[in-house]
């Protein structure tokens, strides 16, 4: 779960570049459904997926008619769900020409629910060798999975360790932005998705706020950012695309006798100029304190976005504003 974590794969979420690969097994192997299928400690969420259309233009063939209707197959299934756990908990290949000559596979919900009888998963691995999953195919009636349909599959799902290494790469980036975080002197925090999960807070935050823990959930680990509406805030950054704040909040904070004033400033952030936005950079700005110009969390916000959207093309720019720089530490 943490490499997902890491990796921005631990949710539902539907990527092209897997459901491509979904469709390419599909074609590859004339099957009627498949999936990349990531799997953490609690779920199955199908990031790719393919099933057919029934149109003269659907690369299966589907002349004998789709024997089942797939419209409602959601992106997620229990943990327990189909066979694809069976292939992470083995680590190799599974192949079931029919899953009635398998006592231990022909009463699985999966069966029943779409009337497979077939199916042949292989283990997904990153760029380390951590099993994240599965590239699976799947049909309704019984099928010889030969050796060249195996190592096919096998070799499509290799094609997935460059999208791992990229998304390392990007990794990599952001540790250097971070980095440029813990020099900031007001406090920071980057969020991810609508739960607000804790992807990073650089030094002061945690001086001000408090120390939490990485990828807990914001709200509940933040009661007081909460009760003043930050956390509403945040909602709204994300649902709207648009930077929110909340002004003149006030708060006791771990480094202050006092109660001191806040101005927080909510930004989405994307990862592509094109990309959703699936994040919030929250700065904020003690108005107690005395020589803070109030523009200067605004430019620095904005700056961020900008280097978001750099991420992966190699351009992290030199400078911030306001003249500080980063250096390693504090984060948490």
């Amino acid at each position: 779960m943490h490499r997902l974590r890491m990796l921005n794969l631990n949710s539902v979420e539907a990527e092209a570049t897997f459901d491509r690969v979904a469709r390419l097994a599909a074609t590859f192997t004339q099957t009627p459904l498949a999936m990349v299928n990531f799997i953490n400690d609690e779920r199955q969420m199908f990031r790719g997926m393919y099933v057919p259309t029934g149109s003269p233009d659907d690369p299966v063939d589907t002349s004998g008619g789709i024997p089942f209707d797939l419209s409602h197959l959601g992106r997620e299934a229990p943990g327990d769900y189909g066979f694809c756990p069976h292939v992470v908990a083995q680590r190799s290949q599974l192949a079931l020409e029919d899953v009635f000559d398998y006592p231990r596979f022909k009463g699985n919900p999966l069966v029943n629910d779409l009337g497979v009888r077939s199916y042949l998963g292989t283990p997904l691995r990153d760029n380390t060798g951590v099993i994240l999953g599965t590239v699976c195919v799947a049909d309704v009636k019984p099928r010889t999975w030969d050796r060249q349909l195996r190592q096919g599959m096998q070799e499509l799902t290799e094609t997935l360790l460059s999208e791992f290494k990229l998304r390392d790469s990007l990794l990599a980036q952001q540790q250097e932005l971070f980095a440029v975080f813990d020099g900031a002197p007001f406090p920071i925090m980057l969020t991810e998705g609508p739960d607000h999960l804790l992807r990073y807070a650089n030094g002061r935050q945690g001086q001000a706020f408090g120390m939490v823990p990485q990828f807990s959930l914001g709200r509940q680990v933040l009661p007081g950012l909460a009760q003043v509406g930050v956390f509403d805030a945040m909602d709204d950054a994300l649902r709207t695309g648009r930077p929110t704040s909340v002004s003149r909040v006030s708060l006791r904070t771990y480094d202050s006798a006092t109660p001191q004033e806040f101005n927080f400033l909510c930004t989405p952030v994307r990862t592509s100029p094109n990309a959703p936005f699936k994040g919030v950079l929250t700065v904020a700005m003690n108005a107690t304190a005395q020589g803070q110009a109030g523009a200067e969390p605004q430019a620095f916000a904005a700056n961020v976005q900008q280097r978001f959207e750099q991420l992966g093309g190699g351009a992290l720019a030199d400078s911030v504003p306001g003249g500080w720089g980063g250096h390693p530490g504090g984060g948490h």
